[in-house]
């Protein structure tokens, strides 16, 4: 993640410290989210996604108010978030699941290709946890996929998919996703997206013993409710 490779500020790195330590602290940070100042919301956000990759334990009992914070006007409070969110998935997907229309609402932003990206990553963490999962994560992914596949973000968005498309998917969405790249696997304009778009084509076709996959057909529904959580 792009966010990752950047220096630390001095002020970023006083706050992670101080919350990695000090409880009453964390709980301090956890409530900038809310708070009325951008710039300390957008600060708490950004210590939170670094406490997300060296403790996320510590995070556990603040996941609601996590959820809450992706409807910050801002889009730096939501894309740190949804990037915190990612990480909680491999040991608490069940509960980071509340976050899935805030990153739905955030995918489709329109000034903000890093929150695109954010939650476009965060739904295929998530959707590749379980097959209910991945049928619900899908129809908007396909939709995204044809919105930004001109992007600059389409490339790190491919690396997403791999990920997608090699976890617990149903099989009616690996044919459908294995269909929907099939034509850049076999002329992609560009040796990256040709090269990525034929692995995960062909990951899906071995691994799911595909025969003709067909790219989704019918309009994305946004009322569709596969939720296994609820």
């Amino acid at each position: 993640m792009a966010e990752e490779s950047q220096e630390l500020s001095v002020e970023e790195v006083q706050a992670l410290a101080t919350v990695e330590h000090d409880r009453d602290a964390l709980a301090a940070l956890i409530d900038d989210l809310s708070g009325r100042s951008r710039l300390k919301r957008q600060l708490a956000a950004r210590v939170i996604h670094l406490l997300a990759e060296r403790e996320p334990e510590l995070l556990e009992p603040y996941i609601s108010d996590l959820i809450d914070a992706l409807y910050r006007p801002e889009a730096q409070t939501r894309w740190e978030i949804l990037d915190a969110c990612t990480l909680l998935v491999p040991e608490h997907a069940k509960e980071v699941g509340a976050a899935y229309d805030g990153a739905e609402d955030a995918l489709f932003d329109d000034l903000s290709a890093a929150l695109r990206l954010s939650a476009f990553r965060f739904l295929c963490a998530w959707g590749a946890t379980e097959r209910g999962r991945s049928k619900k994560v899908w129809p908007i992914l396909d939709e995204a996929i044809q919105c930004y596949h001109g992007d600059l973000e389409y490339r790190d968005m491919l690396g997403c998919l791999f990920a997608f498309a090699d976890g617990k998917i149903e099989g009616s969405v690996a044919g459908e996703l294995a269909g929907r790249l099939q034509f850049d696997a076999e002329n992609g304009k560009g040796s990256y997206l040709k090269a990525r778009s034929a692995e995960i084509y062909n990951m899906l076709v071995k691994r799911f013993k595909l025969d003709h996959p067909q790219k989704r057909a019918r309009a994305v529904s946004k009322q569709e409710d596969l939720d296994e959580d609820e």
